[in-house]
C-alpha cells in the first residue's frame, strides 16, 4: 500500500516520495528462491490514507483466493488499517509489516520486517490480522508503535 518502506528520494523536489510500482518488493524478491503474487493497491503514506483506500484493500483482499496475505503498510496507520481488516475479513491470515527507515536508503529493517512476516505467516493456521515490526510479531492488538522509542513494541495488557 505505500509507506516509508516505499519511499525514494525525490531528486527534484528533495522530498521522499511513495514508489508506485513494488520496485523495492521486486528487488526483494529477485533474490529470493521462492514466488509471490505483488499486488500493488495503494501508493500513499498511510497518514494519507482514507476510508475508501482502506475499502480497496478489503475488496481486493476478499477477492483474492490467496488465504495468507502479507500487506506493506505504513507504519503511521497500520494498528487503524488492521482494525478495520480484523473488522472486516475473517477467512485470512493477514500480515501487516513496513519499515521506519526507506529500503532505498538502508534495506536491512525493511527486508528483516518482510522476511520475519513471510516467516511467521507460513507456519500460521489462524485467521487473524497480525503486525510483524522490529522483531515482534502477534495479533495486532498486541504490538504497537512507541512513537518516544521509535520502533514497535510488545504491548500486550490483559
Amino acid at each position: 500500500t505505500g509507506g516509508t518502506f516505499n519511499k525514494i528520494y525525490n531528486p527534484l523536489t528533495g522530498n521522499l516520495d511513495v514508489e508506485q510500482t513494488g520496485k523495492s518488493l521486486q528487488n526483494i524478491f529477485a533474490q529470493w528462491l521462492c514466488n509471490f503474487d505483488v499486488i500493488n493497491i495503494i501508493g500513499k503514506d498511510s497518514l494519507d490514507l482514507e476510508a475508501s483506500d482502506r475499502n480497496n484493500i478489503l475488496e481486493v483482499l476478499k477477492n483474492h483466493s490467496h488465504r495468507k496475505i502479507v500487506i506493506i503498510h505504513g507504519t503511521d496507520t497500520m494498528d487503524l488499517t488492521a482494525q478495520f481488516l480484523y473488522e472486516n475479513v475473517t477467512d485470512k491470515t493477514i500480515v501487516l509489516t513496513g519499515s521506519m527507515v526507506p529500503y532505498s536508503i538502508e534495506s536491512t529493517e525493511a527486508v528483516a520486517n518482510l522476511a520475519s512476516s513471510i516467516g511467521f505467516i507460513q507456519g500460521c493456521n489462524n485467521y487473524n490480522v497480525y503486525i510483524s515490526m522490529n522483531g515482534v510479531i502477534d495479533i495486532y492488538t498486541k504490538i504497537k508503535k512507541d512513537r518516544n522509542l521509535g520502533k514497535f513494541i510488545y504491548d500486550y495488557q490483559p
